[in-house]
């Protein structure tokens, strides 16, 4: 997953005014003068974030200078330098907190992410996130979820359909929904089911659904259920429709990962790592340039 600058630039802009208001106070006190800076990890942890900072910076100033030493993705050690930075010290100053304080969510996430991917590790199963996402930050949250190991699932209302409980409630059941969307979606898109029986279960595969959300099923049901759902998947493309099959788990506590990764579904969708996860800390400490 990439960060687009078209996207990812006004962002910075807006978030970089917010904490600049009408403009930094301190920066008389630099004028002129030149800083180097580094960033330490304080913990251990994923580092992820490190791809925003060379453009926030240079929207404070084109001169400033960065280089990474570990990339978004990598394991990382208290103490750990990660990135070296040199330019007006103004400008340092001016980018600082909120560089770090993006990096430092970023990286809690990824490095939630990555803890949760690793009790999966051999099982096959996926972890995905949600849309349980801090509104103006979702791409970004999304991308640490892939830095630490993560897939993401649909990004917004507009990349799937996943038809809810409210939903089939008020669309007549699980049947009318599919149809609905299917008669009516302006480009190709699949049809989630969040189901919260088995019944409702082998109504959606029954009626086409792409993928199928087990919401809060135990890992002794799926591992039943879902050999019986693939077995319908199958009749299904038998009888001339797809045969293609997601199932998914929610509803997962962390403890029983490594058991619903033995049931043989697809998918664990959490939101956990976003919604839960403690930031990391990192710090940037400054030194002068001698002239």
């Amino acid at each position: 997953m990439t960060l687009p600058a078209a996207l990812i630039e006004p962002l910075l802009r807006d978030w970089l005014a917010e904490d600049l208001g009408r403009g930094d106070l301190t920066a008389p006190a630099l004028a002129g003068r030149r800083g180097r800076g580094s960033w330490f990890a304080k913990g251990d942890g994923v580092f992820c974030g490190g791809v925003l900072v060379e453009p926030l910076f240079r929207l404070l100033d084109p001169a400033v200078a960065v280089r990474l030493l570990v990339a978004d993705g990598e394991p990382v050690r208290a103490g750990q330098r990660l990135l070296h930075l040199e330019g007006q010290a103004a400008a340092l100053v001016a980018g600082e907190r909120t560089a770090l304080n993006l990096a430092m969510r970023l990286s809690g996430i990824a490095t939630a992410t990555a803890a949760l991917v690793a009790e999966l590790a051999g099982t096959g199963v996926r972890l995905a996130d949600t849309r349980k996402t801090t509104p103006g930050l979702r791409l970004l949250e999304k991308y640490a979820v892939r830095c630490g190991g993560g897939v993401n699932h649909r990004l917004g209302l507009d990349d799937a359909a996943m038809l809810k409980e409210n939903h089939l409630a008020w669309s007549g059941g699980i049947g009318p929904a599919i149809a609905a969307v299917r008669a009516s979606a302006p480009w190709p898109a699949r049809v989630i089911v969040e189901a919260e029986t088995e019944a409702e279960a082998k109504a959606a595969v029954r009626a086409g659904a792409d993928a199928v959300l087990l919401d809060e099923f135990s890992p002794e049901a799926l591992e039943t259920l879902v050999p019986r759902l693939r077995a319908m998947a199958a009749e299904r493309m038998v009888a001339g429709g797809t045969g293609s099959l997601v199932l998914e788990a929610s509803g997962v506590r962390p403890e029983q990962l490594r058991a619903y990764g033995a049931t043989g579904i697809d998918l664990i969708s959490t939101s956990a790592p976003i919604t839960r996860s403690a930031w990391l800390d990192l710090s940037m400490r400054f030194e002068p340039v001698l002239a």
